[in-house]
């Protein structure tokens, strides 16, 4: 994706995220980033094309997101830690009309969406757990991918059902009573012990664990 066209796409994903999707037009959209419709379309071919380029550019935001360089530093639960901050912040961008207006009105593009989130946490709940028994922090009895596969059902029934509202699951109580959940159920009693002593000096308003010396 050359400069201008990252240019656009993240301006209209700042557009799409604030108005939705269906109620912005390609007039909007070139009003907004101050060109003609002639010269927009010289980046895309369509609304269909525009909003496809957007949802690429969520994809690589996941997949970055879960790929952070300070994982490397860090044991497998305080990497479960960072990631999941990174994702919840990603979930308090999100405006559900958009969602809405994606899953209903582009399938093609939700679709492809859905599944690289499935992909991307798939392979990285499977490599934290796999990380933490060696590390001697998780249970040595679990599957791993079956652990993967429920972990990827909370999130999508969390976000596709009225259940909790976005106010909701986007609260750092939430995360934080989620992230406990899941650690206390695959930790052995070291890893236990290692989550209840960070937890000590844990501050909902700063998530981050004091890492190990």
């Amino acid at each position: 994706m050359n400069e201008e066209l990252n240019c656009i796409v993240l301006r209209v994903r700042e557009l799409y995220a604030r108005y939705g999707i269906k109620s912005i037009t390609m007039d909007d959209v070139a009003r907004h980033l101050g060109m003609s419709k002639k010269t927009l379309y010289r980046y895309v071919n369509d609304k269909d094309d525009l909003v496809g380029k957007v949802v690429d550019f969520e994809i690589e935001l996941l997949k970055k997101g879960m790929d952070c360089p300070e994982k490397k530093s860090l044991n497998a639960i305080e990497e479960l830690l960072i990631v999941s901050q990174i994702l919840n912040q990603r979930m308090k961008e999100i405006n559900p009309s958009t969602v809405y207006d994606l899953r209903k009105y582009y399938p093609q593009h939700y679709e492809r969406l859905t599944v690289a989130r499935r992909e991307k946490m798939f392979e990285n709940v499977i490599a934290n757990i796999k990380k933490g028994q060696e590390e001697g922090l998780y249970r040595t009895d679990l599957d791993p991918r079956i652990i993967a596969m429920l972990q990827i059902s909370r999130v999508e029934n969390i976000v596709d059902n009225d259940l909790f509202s976005i106010n909701e699951f986007t609260s750092d109580k939430f995360f934080y009573e989620v992230f406990v959940y899941h650690i206390r159920g695959i930790a052995n009693p070291k890893g236990i012990e290692f989550l209840d002593n960070q937890l000590k000096d844990f501050n909902i308003n700063d998530l981050n664990f004091k890492q190990e010396k």
